[in-house]
């Protein structure tokens, strides 16, 4: 494995969507380097430190979001004198994100008053009222014609739907959450996935013109759902939740087809294997060492290196037997969002039109995972 050099930064970096590109922030200024040379082809100055860096999907603008001042400056890469910047004044800005069309910045103001919708295009804005959160909530189509806005009002959760080529609200229906956590329209864009805030496990299925197709609940009167990802076809939705459960829905009927559990113990099948991390400190062969002509010594290491090892760590793995024990801790329970549950699902098409989804376990409070694999097949 090579390794290229260090470069400074003080804050973000992303890579382009085309992955050509490179945006580094140190302290006021952006630059943007090419991935395979790794040199800078512009270079931008803000006006504060830079908070949060995010590519326009057509990999030609960046947004550099001040969030500190607060503000937003966006850069072309093509046109290097091309600017812009977003100043929201006293509303401050809490979250900006690119749209699906790459010509428009979304930010949301402190304290969710207002959702804004900022054209690079015609220098107009649109604005939306009392959004949910600041980087949730938004969801757009897979075609970015349509947008899906959770706003909170009268303490009751409402779903708004805007035409994207105009920002104007088609539809506004409300939803049965106590606490909105997030909202996904569906690949095939024919439904939304809403789910509640943890302290409820509470998934919802809503056609876009607002009528609840199904409300799914697996148990109650304990931590709920974590997180909840289609799958790409658009056939199955995975809810991962505290329990340690993932809990796979279909489309058709919207009710649970496999359930996935996280365990603490492996013992089957008996052809998985479970790799175990053993870190070590590095033992020197005493073959190895040499005298310099200064009468300094040194170490040669395996593919000749010349570095003295001595303090350094290095990390092997281990086939373990089963049963298999992965080690973990209680997070403690007078401390708000324990780390349990599963954090994170993603799926993906393999061949035969099978789908995989790996869950990841975040309970470990000993910065140790668990990652489980698992196959949809024949369903």
């Amino acid at each position: 494995m090579e390794f290229s050099d260090t470069y400074k930064h003080t804050g973000p970096c992303s890579f382009s969507p085309d992955a050509r590109l490179l945006a580094v922030a140190v302290d006021y200024r952006i630059a943007i380097r090419d991935v395979v040379s790794l040199k800078v082809v512009q270079l931008y100055s803000c006006l504060d430190k830079i908070s949060y860096v995010e590519w326009a999907p057509d990999s030609q603008y960046v947004l550099c979001g001040l969030y500190k001042r607060p503000m937003v400056q966006a850069w072309s890469v093509s046109q290097s004198e091309w600017t812009c910047k977003i100043d929201e004044g006293a509303a401050g800005i809490a979250y900006a994100r690119w749209s699906p069309d790459s010509r428009h910045i979304i930010t949301t103001s402190d304290f969710q008053l207002r959702l804004t919708v900022w054209s690079l295009v015609n220098t107009a804005c649109v604005h939306v009222q009392w959004p949910k959160h600041p980087s949730r909530g938004v969801s757009f189509t897979k075609d970015g014609k349509f947008a899906a806005i959770a706003t909170r009002k009268d303490c009751k959760d409402y779903v708004n739907l805007l035409a994207c080529h105009s920002w104007e609200v088609m539809d506004t229906f409300p939803v049965d959450t106590v606490d909105l956590a997030d909202l996904e329209w569906s690949p095939g864009d024919s439904a939304i996935a809403i789910w509640d805030s943890f302290l409820e496990y509470k998934v919802l299925i809503y056609s876009p013109d607002g009528r609840c197709l199904f409300k799914y609940q697996a148990y109650y009167n304990a931590l709920g759902v974590k997180m909840v990802a289609w799958s790409p076809c658009g056939q199955f939705l995975g809810v991962g939740s505290y329990d340690q459960v993932v809990r796979v829905l279909n489309h058709l009927t919207w009710k649970p087809v496999a359930e996935f559990v996280h365990t603490s113990v492996v013992r089957s099948p008996p052809t998985a294997v479970v790799f175990k991390e053993i870190e070590e400190a590095w033992q020197l062969d005493m073959a190895n060492l040499y005298l310099n002509e200064d009468g300094s010594h040194g170490v040669l290491q395996n593919g000749g290196s010349e570095d003295s090892a001595e303090g350094h760590m290095r990390v092997r793995y281990k086939v373990m037997e089963f049963p298999a024990t992965v080690l973990s801790q209680k997070p403690p329970l007078d401390k708000p969002n324990p780390k349990q549950g599963v954090g994170r699902c993603v799926s993906r098409h393999i061949i035969g039109g099978s789908i995989i989804l790996l869950s990841l376990e975040v309970k470990m409070l000993n910065k140790a995972g668990e990652i489980d694999l698992y196959y949809l097949s024949k369903l």
